[in-house]
């Protein structure tokens, strides 16, 4: 049978088993499987071509290695003399320049010819746009663009462009906006899937309640995937809040003629009764203890004629309780400092501690504080300067005003404590006050007794959000 016979005149040249030829219903089937066999050979035909255009299309891609692509590892070979921008500085000043820019990708868009990408540098976002013209941006650099994993830290360089629309919701940088010219990763997340998204662990406890269908992420998940946990913006701002108040402590204090100490936190005995204390085997002298308090050190610098001094370290208390007022571990922020007259001066000094890490908090980390609320809303923290001031004699009589009993000469209850600063906010708008002259019967052995009434003594108490 020559080649160009056809289908037809090769089936009717066929014959059935047993002699004779086929019948029409055997030839039609016959048919049919020949034409599904041709088109599964087409099929398979064209998508090896697709491929090899692909890839063909990639390896001829002039852009690839240039504008785009992953980079070698970052061994110190060379230092050069580019210059980083960091996402929170770009604004409308900077519409028109070009900017190289290190961050994570927080999410990638794309369709067809044109490609979203979202970059986060800690707790600010900006958006980076593509749009293929085969000159800066090729298909091929779409293509790998939308492969990038989430996480992934990549090198982005444009220019800073003015939006279309009048803001870009979702980014922190909601005026300007990065129109691509070159993308590389520094680092490709290799996992397929990573435990939890961002866009999950940055929701508000609001979010969540409004629409129980949103994924939570438990705590025990954040604490096993830590790592990840502390880039939401949230957790990213608080740890940077904290150090600021650390620093303004610090500069605060400073300025008022405090000397910074640093004192043991492994010692011999108990360091301050009343908690209880961690106890370790140390070396083969005996037990140990870690401490509880800087409080005797810092008496002791005083003595040494240091005057004032302070500290910011950590402190271990064994307490086993399940209350937000219980830690074993945390950092304390002390100070002492010598009396000239009257433990006023004490009181004056914090005061000016707190207004001053008020004031730089909601002012210098304003930005931070916001990002803090998007997840965690609270009200704004308000105070009065000079910080307010009450006797615990006052305190009390707005507590028996108010028609909560109350002992006028033993300690308040943490309820009790609550119910005042909701009556300090209420009567005096402030969240922040000082509560003085304590009843001698509640303070420890060595407070100083007032000097016109042994009932009293020389002691107080700071409270900040209705004793929260």
């Amino acid at each position: 049978m020559s080649e160009s016979s056809t289908p037809t005149s090769e089936m009717s040249e066929l014959s059935v088993e047993g002699g004779g030829e086929m019948s029409k219903a055997q030839l039609k089937k016959l048919k049919a499987k020949q034409e599904k066999d041709a088109f599964k050979a087409s099929k398979a035909a064209k998508v090896a071509s697709d491929v090899a255009d692909k890839v063909a299309s990639d390896d001829n891609d002039p852009l690839k290695g240039t504008a785009y692509g992953d980079l070698r590892m970052v061994q110190s070979v060379c230092v050069t003399d580019r210059k980083w921008t960091k996402v929170e500085e770009l604004n409308e000043d900077k519409i028109g320049t070009s900017v190289l820019l290190r961050a994570r990708v927080h999410n990638v868009r794309s369709k067809g010819k044109s490609a979203f990408v979202v970059l986060r540098e800690r707790v600010s976002t900006v958006q980076c746009t593509l749009f293929v013209d085969d000159k800066t941006v090729s298909k091929g650099m779409i293509k790998y663009v939308s492969s990038l994993p989430s996480e992934s830290i990549v090198d982005v360089e444009g220019i800073v462009v003015k939006p279309e629309s009048e803001a870009v919701e979702g980014c922190t940088q909601t005026t300007v906006e990065i129109q691509v010219t070159s993308v590389f990763c520094v680092s490709k997340v290799v996992e397929a899937r990573l435990p939890f998204t961002m866009e999950d662990a940055s929701r508000s406890e609001k979010d969540l309640e409004a629409n129980p269908q949103l994924a939570r992420v438990a705590q025990d998940t954040r604490l096993n995937f830590r790592t990840l946990d502390l880039r939401t913006p949230a957790n990213n701002a608080i740890f940077r809040l904290q150090s600021s108040v650390c620093r303004l402590f610090r500069d605060t204090l400073h300025a008022q003629g405090f000397t910074e100490i640093h004192t043991p936190k492994m010692i011999a005995g108990t360091s301050e009764g009343g908690s209880a204390v961690f106890r370790f085997e140390y070396m083969s002298l005996g037990t140990g203890c870690l401490a509880q308090s800087p409080q005797l050190y810092k008496q002791m610098a005083i003595c040494g004629d240091l005057e004032r001094v302070f500290e910011i370290g950590p402190v271990f208390r064994a307490e086993n309780s399940h209350t937000h007022r219980h830690l074993c571990e945390f950092t304390g922020l002390d100070m002492e400092m010598t009396i000239k007259e009257h433990y006023f001066e004490v009181l004056d000094v914090l005061d000016k501690l707190f207004v001053a890490m008020f004031k730089g908090l909601s002012q210098g980390d304003a930005a931070l504080v916001a990002t803090v609320n998007q997840q965690y809303p609270a009200e704004p923290f308000k105070f009065c300067t000079p910080s307010l001031r009450l006797t615990f004699a006052e305190g009390i009589k707005m507590l028996q005003d108010a028609g909560v009993e109350v002992d006028p000469l033993g300690d308040l209850s943490t309820a009790t404590e609550r119910v005042l600063g909701k009556l300090v906010k209420d009567k005096y708008d402030t969240d922040f006050y000082m509560l003085h002259r304590y009843p001698m019967g509640i303070r420890p052995f060595y407070t100083m007794p007032c000097p016109d009434d042994d009932n009293y003594s020389n002691s107080f108490d700071i409270f900040m959000r209705r004793g929260d």
